[in-house]
């Protein structure tokens, strides 16, 4: 009895040893069946292995079976050519085991993040929403939620797979994500892959790296100003160690971002803020992709300025080199910080990505920009980028104001004069300041040919 007993536990310790022997390979969640991987570069596949392990990827596009090993930190990696648009491929990994992702794409892939408007779904209730899903099959057009989680620590690991664009699919994925990939896809004719990882009601500082705020003492004292929240992290880092950080090095074609409601308690650190994020975000991936974000659109954040102190921050941000904002205050609704228009904003960003970075369409993009502003006789002659087909909708100009040297401001009359807006109040003798739809609610009527906006602005 005894002898069986000790040559059943030798077994046992036996194949327990051959099991670990025999590691199989593994990858994080965001390779599967159904990708979309960047067109016409070296893209990254990585993932877990035993060290020493064989690891081989043959790729459906591929003559040659791309080989490497596990390294002694039980890690391995290889850098996969893609050929253009195109597919779909089968990709197959082998080690101890095999893994094999069917139905792979080849074209663009975006990362579309942010908070609650980024979220927002087309069974949430948007404006033609029922008509949209049900016209959503398409599968060219590949979804992949990264599922809300938080961490201490930068992980290198996430759930979540990727889908097909069916009315199924398409309905719990972003809306603003779903009409942007669609446009693009109907434009270039390629694959088009949409990496959705947003979190309603979550500030920047939660997206962002931690040691983007390490010495960093006007960042670290904007951050203390979040207080915390039921319905998410408000902490530094906590969203992006689980929700960014695992996505790193997925090739990208670029980004779109649509956040700031959740930094309206600290709005003057907002350019701060976002030109950090990027700045990380690029670092972390070694790519200047492009980055394009929406101004938040008006609302009702109370008797105070801090919904446009955000959306002028956010306008300063366009300094970062290759960044492009849509303006959304004719599309919002002041009541509801959730507008349920998701359609234009996301052809705004589309229309954007196809003019600058693919160079597919030739059209403007952007809505009046502030340029520049001379004080002369008593007026304040402003000028604007974008400005082509400058004109007031419904009427006279709104929205402008002036100051003169104490600081207070008056309601102004404005006239458009060629591509620029001459403004003057006879409560204002020598103007030494101007602001432009400076409410939080402010719906401006100022255009420009292409119809687009113009974004609010203060010049003091």
């Amino acid at each position: 009895m005894k002898q069986l007993i000790r040559t059943t536990l030798f077994l046992i310790l036996l194949l327990g040893f051959v099991t670990i022997a025999r590691a199989n390979i593994s990858v994080p969640g965001i390779f599967s069946t159904n990708m979309v991987l960047q067109q016409q570069l070296e893209v990254k596949i990585w993932g877990w292995a035993k060290p020493g392990e064989p690891v081989q990827v043959t790729a459906g596009w591929l003559d040659t079976v791309l080989e490497t090993k596990g390294t002694n930190q039980g890690t391995w990696s290889l850098q996969l050519p893609t050929p253009e648009a195109g597919g779909p491929y089968t990709v197959r990994l082998n080690g101890y085991n095999e893994i094999i992702f069917e139905k792979v794409m080849i074209g663009e892939v975006w990362l579309c993040s942010g908070q609650s408007n980024m979220e927002w779904s087309p069974s949430s209730g948007i404006i033609n929403g029922e008509e949209e899903i049900a016209k959503a099959s398409n599968s060219s057009i590949r979804f992949f939620t990264v599922n809300h989680s938080t961490a201490n620590y930068p992980q290198n690991h996430l759930s979540g797979e990727w889908a097909v664009s069916t009315p199924e699919t398409m309905a719990d994925f972003s809306a603003i994500a779903y009409f942007f990939g669609k446009r693009l896809q109907e434009v270039l004719d390629v694959p088009v892959g949409l990496i959705n990882s947003s979190w309603g009601g979550t500030p920047a500082e939660a997206w962002m790296p931690r040691e983007a705020f390490d010495g960093n003492e006007f960042l670290t004292e904007a951050a203390a100003r979040q207080k915390p929240v039921p319905w998410g992290p408000v902490e530094p880092a906590r969203i992006y160690n689980a929700m960014i950080s695992p996505l790193v090095p997925y090739q990208i074609a670029g980004a779109l971002w649509y956040q700031g409601e959740g930094n309206t308690i600290n709005a003057y650190a907002y350019k701060e803020l976002l030109s950090t994020l990027i700045a990380s975000w690029r670092k972390d991936w070694n790519n200047q992709f492009p980055f394009y974000f929406a101004q938040i659109a008006p609302y009702q954040y109370g008797d105070n300025f801090m919904g446009v102190e955000v959306r002028d921050e956010q306008r300063q941000v366009l300094e970062v080199e290759k960044t492009g904002m849509i303006v959304l205050s004719d599309i919002g609704d002041t009541t509801d910080i959730h507008p349920r228009n998701k359609k234009d904003p996301a052809l705004r960003f589309a229309n954007m990505a196809l003019n600058r970075h693919y160079n597919a369409i030739d059209i403007e993009d952007s809505g009046p920009l502030f340029k520049s502003v001379s004080f002369t006789n008593g007026k304040a002659v402003v000028s604007f980028a974008h400005s082509n087909g400058l004109h007031a909708k419904g009427g006279n100009v709104s929205s402008f104001e002036l100051a003169g040297s104490d600081g207070i401001f008056y309601q102004a009359n404005a006239q458009i004069e060629g591509e620029k807006v001459v403004v003057q109040s006879k409560k204002v003798e020598n103007p030494a300041a101007v602001r432009f739809a400076w409410r939080n609610t402010a719906t401006p009527n100022l255009f420009n040919g292409a119809g687009l906006p113009a974004s609010s602005f203060i010049f003091r």
